[in-house]
């Protein structure tokens, strides 16, 4: 899956490098936003973080969270016409939040082609489809001297991922757009960590458009 994803990534950006260079605009911005997935109903062992059951004699055992986290992260399309395009999109979880006796960071990335079937001067429809990654990021606390403890990776888990959204940029100046947006992710193997591999989210952009709209 690691190899899908890096093909797939390869081959989009080459794909986009003749695109941008004849685009008829191009879009930066910045998100804020949330994710969601339940729980995997499993648990991990505060004394020797291996997988257990909540509930049981072990009362050691701590549940594992769902994924319910603040992310950012930012992102930039290529507009080759007036409906069509290609974009990346990065979020990432700026707090670590605790998974069991750790804590975890999730990210995300995609690289997606763009259908724009409402293009107007105030108003888009964009509507994305690709694929990329999926990347969460376990810590154990340490110490430290001075009886202070800081957090040190554990493990890092990688899924490839499938990306969709529908968002509605509006412009509230020539250039400067607000992106409401809907996402959903399929991740394969993602209920190692969580309850699905399903992921939704949503989220708000904030951006700047450059070119000829």
């Amino acid at each position: 899956m690691r190899r899908i994803s890096r093909y797939l990534s390869i081959s989009l950006l080459l794909l986009g490098i003749p695109l941008a260079a004849r685009a008829q605009s191009f879009d930066v911005g910045v998100g804020f936003g949330t994710n969601h997935d339940g729980s995997n109903g499993q648990g991990t062992d505060s004394e020797t973080g291996l997988s257990c059951t909540p509930g049981g004699e072990d009362t050691t055992c701590d549940a594992n969270p769902a994924l319910d986290n603040f992310s950012m992260g930012f992102a930039g399309d290529f507009m080759a016409t007036k409906h069509f395009g290609l974009g990346f999109e990065g979020i990432f979880q700026p707090k670590q939040d605790d998974y069991g006796p750790f804590t975890y960071r999730q990210s995300f990335y995609d690289f997606n082609a763009i259908y724009a079937p409402i293009n107007e001067k105030r108003v888009s429809l964009k509507i994305e489809g690709g694929g990329g990654g999926a990347k969460t990021n376990v810590y154990v606390p340490v110490s430290v001297p001075l009886g202070g403890t800081e957090s040190e990776l554990y493990n890092e888990n990688n899924h490839f991922a499938l990306h969709a959204s529908v968002g509605v940029q509006i412009y509230v100046t020539e250039h400067v757009f607000i992106r409401p947006q809907f996402d959903y992710r399929y991740v394969p193997n993602f209920n190692e960590e969580f309850g699905s591999d399903s992921v939704t989210g949503g989220s708000i952009w904030i951006g700047y458009s450059f070119g000829d709209r």
